[in-house]
């Protein structure tokens, strides 16, 4: 797969501390065996170093005694994670007490590990929910400068035969996150997904603020939420192509968008599809990927203040192995 192979290439050129908080989970273990072998990534697992290793070789796995292992329960280890979270959260109430509970959760760790340098992105939910591994991002590591919200971005992978884009591929956001996004937030979310089709799709961001109504065809709140979104956009990165409100056929097919939007530049020519909430943009992403056989690759979580991707509980080992290919090249552009 083209996309992966740059992608993996350029992770060997500049491998990141990456964080692992499941570490005797297997099919995590089996993609961290192969991250190691082809020199993707620095890994660390944080669990002990004899229960880890014993489990690699119950698996088999040769690699995974060359990663660093952080032990959630050695004291000593954890104090300086417990003191930095009691003063992060002091404003909450939170006692060293309750900081070093919570530094000796794995995830929590991770977390704080790249909050106080050690470490560079974290890859988790293999095992737990997904609540619990953005709370912990949150609590921690919080939002980039000058963002509020966290979204989840797709890269769809076209077939051949679907005619739309050179390159064969879409992005979509947000897809995983934000219920009902305000002006605000979609906005935000449509800078930093532009971010995510440069770095990491690899493609000059063409973005569509995507309505059921093209340039004043329809009027309604909800239109008017993203006609907002546009303007405010503009405001942030004046340089950035982007168009709103387009109907989804007036973003991505040329006839149809110099037709409903003449004189876009955008219309008809999107690489990038923001949708107005959640819903639209879960259910345009599925649709595309079951109807057209498209892959999707994600979600990617944009806006934290450095990475932190959750993965599917059913996730597979070929999941895993290309979301940690896909954070390591986020923490190279941090």
């Amino acid at each position: 797969m083209e996309l992966f192979e740059r992608l993996t290439k350029r992770a060997q050129g500049a491998p990141q501390r990456l964080i692992l908080p499941e570490s005797t989970e297997p099919r995590t273990m089996q993609a961290a065996d192969r991250v190691i072998k082809e020199k993707i990534a620095n890994v660390i697992f944080i669990g002990n170093k004899e229960t880890v290793l014993q489990k690699a070789f119950e698996l088999g796995l040769a690699n995974i005694e060359k990663a660093t292992f952080v032990d959630p329960a050695d004291a000593a280890t954890v104090e300086p994670y417990a003191e930095l979270l009691a003063e992060l959260r002091k404003k909450k109430g939170m006692t060293i007490e309750e900081a070093r509970v919570k530094a000796a959760n794995p995830l929590y760790l991770g977390c704080l590990m790249i909050k106080k340098g050690d470490g560079d992105a974290m890859v988790a939910g293999a095992l737990s929910p997904t609540s619990h591994v953005l709370r912990a991002a949150f609590q921690v590591l919080k939002t980039k400068p000058g963002i509020s919200v966290v979204s989840g971005a797709f890269i769809m992978l076209l077939p051949e035969n679907v005619p739309f884009g050179d390159q064969h591929m879409l992005v979509f956001a947000d897809c995983a996150v934000v219920p009902d996004p305000t002006a605000e937030e979609l906005a935000q979310i449509a800078i930093e997904t532009a971010k995510t089709t440069k770095n990491i799709a690899g493609l000059d961001p063409v973005v569509a603020l995507c309505s059921f109504s093209t340039k004043g065809s329809a009027t309604h709140e909800r239109v008017d939420k993203v006609i907002k979104a546009t303007q405010l956009a503009h405001q942030i990165d004046p340089s950035l192509k982007i168009d709103g409100e387009l109907q989804s056929d007036a973003a991505i097919v040329p006839k149809i968008g110099a037709m409903k939007a003449p004189g876009s530049t955008v219309a008809g020519h999107a690489n990038t599809l923001i949708f107005p909430s959640l819903e639209t943009g879960n259910i345009a992403y599925k649709l595309v990927q079951r109807l057209a056989g498209a892959g999707a690759v994600g979600p990617i979580l944009q806006g934290l203040a450095a990475p932190v991707n959750d993965l599917s509980r059913g996730a597979t080992v070929e999941d895993i192995f290309n979301t940690i290919i896909v954070t390591c090249n986020q923490a190279i552009e941090d």
